[in-house]
Parts: structure tokens; C-alpha cells; sequence
């Protein structure tokens, strides 16, 4: 009996060592953003063909029980090593998130906390995490609170609910070809999702920067909450009028291409692939760099049902061409000269619309956020936010001379 227990305290001591030792290398590949060796692919685990035979070959009870038992471990190392992956990410941004407007926002603030607030909305399917983080550190550095969000039904925010897969695809068709359609939500509910994410942040004004559908969602809310915008930068967006011209056939059979819901791997070739077919051709991307980027953001969220909805939205969205000449903050609108999913005519009506607004025009640049173009973008943007934090002193010290 006193040998059966040494040797039952010795196969737990033994156990003991081995998990952590598989915690160490674990933690080790998490650092270096890789899969662990036993998780060879983000996608569900496949059957494999036996290798056993003869006596084994003999138990099938036992074969199924333990390849039943096999599939759940590598389900359980491959959830235990996402969410040690999701709780690092969350440790390094330092997010969190807020309730706004019946959907959970999650959010980052980077920069000083008395700075005058700047929030950032992304484009179509694109997370907090799209935008870069040289670019909202170098705004930071000039002294603005940037604040970065993941929209409803991208990243860690609210998921909304599905409607179906053939329900989705029908919306999607009629809506692509302009026909009436009722969409799970508009561009006027994300646009009141930001509105909400300041009331809960305490913001009463801000700067707001949005990047192509993110654009189109900043002008909504500088149409409809004229009083919370300090300055509005639409960048490589549009008015929506029907009458621009639309992507390039390409560039709409890869935005119309459904996502794979349960192959993150072929997510992950599908999202190069397309993110290649837009990008700046003055200012190409680093391959390695660019599938970093798209792997990191897929294991932090992938979610191409959302991706879906959001398309809805934008596609169903009425013209703001009108509703554009409304926008009373000063803005400025920036478009490469080069960009294949928004052609830069609607950055030129778009910037003709709004009374005052400047246009700047970028050749190379086409539809993403270049490292090298990044330094050039910061200073445009904080120039302009910075021009439209000191007019309104201006203006009160001239309405003060002029009562004198």
C-alpha cells in the first residue's frame, strides 16, 4: 500500500511537471503571437485516419471513446490558448469597454487625459486594432485624447443578432443593386452608437475622424449631432450619392465574396488577398507585416457575419449628399488619388458638399493606412483638429473686443 501511494504522489508530481511545462511553452508562443505546436490550425480539428490496427483495431468502442476524448482536449488546449491570448491583448491595450445605445462598446483611450478628446471610427469589418498604432500615438503626441472603438458587430463589441444566412445574402443582393430593403440596423444607429459611447465616457465634444465606412458615419454624426462635434475628418470616404462611380469590378466581386464562417485559415488568405487588391500602390505593404497584422486581429475576433451586416448598412444607406450642406464643424476630407474601392471623386464631392471644407488629395495612396504615409496623415489631422481648438477662442475674443 505505501508503495502504490509513493508511486500514485510520484505520477501526480510527474503530471504536475508536465503541465507546467506545457504552461511554459504556451506562454512562450503566446509572446511570439503563435499558435502552440499542438494547435496546427486556427480552424475546428479534423478527423484523422486511424493509425491503429491488428489487436487495437479489434476495440472499436475504445478507438471512438478515445479519439471523442483526443477532440475534446485539442477544442480545450485551443480555447485555453485563445483566451490566454485575448486576456494578454487586453492586459497590453489596456481596453475596455462601456454600455452605449443598448450595444457593449469595447475601447481604448491613448493619450493624456486632459487632452481635448478624438474619436476614432473604423471602416467596413475592421477593428479597433486597424488603426495603427503609430498613427494614434503620434496624435497623442500632440496632445489629443485619442479614442479607438470597435463599431457594433466587429471585435470584441456587441455581436447583434443573425438574421440567417439566406435571409443576409437576399438583403445583401437587394440592397447592392438599390432596391428597398430593411436592414437589422442603418449607419444612423452606428452613428448614435459613437454618440453614446462619448455620453458614457463624459465627452460633451470631440474631434471625430472616420475612415471610409467609418467616414460615412462621422458626416451622419456631424448632420445629427452637430452639437457634439468639435472638427469632422473623413478620410478616403463618401456622400453616397449614387451617382459616383463604385469600386472596381475586382475590387466589388472581393467585397462581395461571402467570408468562411468556420475556416479562420482560409479567412485569413481571403483578407491578404483582398487587403493586397486595395492597397497603396505609391506605398506598398511589407507581406510579413501584413499577415502579422491579419492574424493577430483574427485571433482577437473573427466575425465574418458581422462583416455581412455592416456591407448591409453601408449598401442601404441613403445619399448624404444633401443632408452633407447641414455640417456647420470645420472639416477636412482626405482621399488617395489611388483608391480602388472609393474612387477619389467621391473625396471631391464630398469635400464640395460641406460648406468650408478643405480637400486634400494624396497620389499613391489607396485604400488602407499606410505605414509611410502615416507621419503625413498625423500632421494634417492635428493641424486641422488643433486650427478648430483655437477658432472658437478666437471667436470669443473677438464677439468680447467688439462689446468693448
Amino acid at each position: 500500500m505505501v508503495e502504490i501511494a509513493r508511486q500514485s504522489r510520484g505520477g501526480e508530481r510527474g503530471r504536475e511537471d508536465a503541465a507546467q511545462r506545457k504552461l511554459r511553452k504556451l506562454r512562450a508562443h503566446q509572446s511570439l503571437h503563435l499558435c502552440p505546436p499542438e494547435v496546427d490550425s486556427l480552424a475546428p480539428p479534423r478527423k484523422r485516419a486511424s493509425r491503429c490496427s491488428g489487436a487495437a483495431s479489434a476495440r472499436p468502442e475504445e478507438a471512438k471513446k478515445s479519439r471523442s476524448a483526443g477532440k475534446k482536449s485539442a477544442v480545450f488546449r485551443r480555447q485555453t490558448y485563445n483566451a490566454a491570448l485575448e486576456a494578454d491583448w487586453r492586459d497590453e491595450k489596456q481596453v475596455t469597454a462601456v454600455r452605449a445605445n443598448a450595444v457593449q462598446i469595447e475601447y481604448e483611450a491613448i493619450g493624456p487625459r486632459d487632452g481635448e478628446p478624438m474619436v476614432l471610427i473604423m471602416g467596413l469589418a475592421m477593428q479597433l486594432t486597424a488603426w495603427p498604432d503609430a498613427f494614434c500615438q503620434g496624435l497623442a503626441a500632440r496632445g489629443f485624447r485619442v479614442i479607438r472603438f470597435d463599431n457594433r458587430d466587429a471585435g470584441l463589441s456587441t455581436k447583434m443578432r443573425s438574421i440567417g444566412w439566406l435571409a443576409t445574402t437576399a438583403l445583401l443582393a437587394g440592397a447592392t443593386l438599390r432596391m428597398p430593403v430593411r436592414p437589422p440596423y442603418g449607419l444612423s444607429d452606428m452613428a448614435s452608437d459613437v454618440v453614446g459611447l462619448m455620453d458614457a465616457l463624459d465627452i460633451d465634444r470631440a474631434h471625430i475622424v472616420g475612415a471610409s465606412m467609418g467616414g460615412m458615419i462621422a458626416q451622419i454624426v456631424a448632420v445629427e449631432y452637430p452639437e457634439r462635434v468639435k472638427s469632422l475628418v473623413s478620410l478616403m470616404s463618401t456622400s453616397g450619392d449614387p451617382a459616383l462611380p463604385g469600386p472596381a469590378p475586382r475590387v466589388l466581386q472581393g467585397l462581395l465574396r461571402p467570408r468562411p464562417l468556420r475556416d479562420p485559415e482560409r479567412g485569413i488568405a481571403q483578407t491578404a488577398d483582398f487587403l493586397r487588391l486595395i492597397g497603396s500602390p505609391g506605398f506598398p505593404a511589407d507581406e510579413a507585416e501584413l499577415r502579422v497584422k491579419i492574424l493577430r486581429a483574427i485571433r482577437r475576433s473573427y466575425r465574418p457575419d458581422g462583416w455581412a451586416r455592416q456591407l448591409i448598412a453601408i449598401q442601404s444607406a441613403a445619399s448624404r449628399a444633401q443632408a452633407l450642406r447641414r455640417i456647420r464643424a470645420p472639416t477636412l476630407v482626405m482621399h488617395g488619388a489611388d483608391d480602388p474601392v472609393i474612387p477619389v471623386a467621391a473625396g471631391r464631392h464630398t469635400a464640395a458638399r460641406i460648406p468650408g471644407a478643405r480637400l486634400r488629395i494624396i497620389p499613391g495612396w489607396g485604400h488602407d493606412l499606410p505605414d509611410a504615409l502615416l507621419p503625413r496623415l498625423v500632421a494634417e489631422i492635428a493641424d486641422h483638429c488643433g486650427e478648430a481648438e483655437r477658432a472658437p477662442a478666437a471667436n470669443r475674443a473677438e464677439r468680447a473686443s467688439s462689446h468693448a
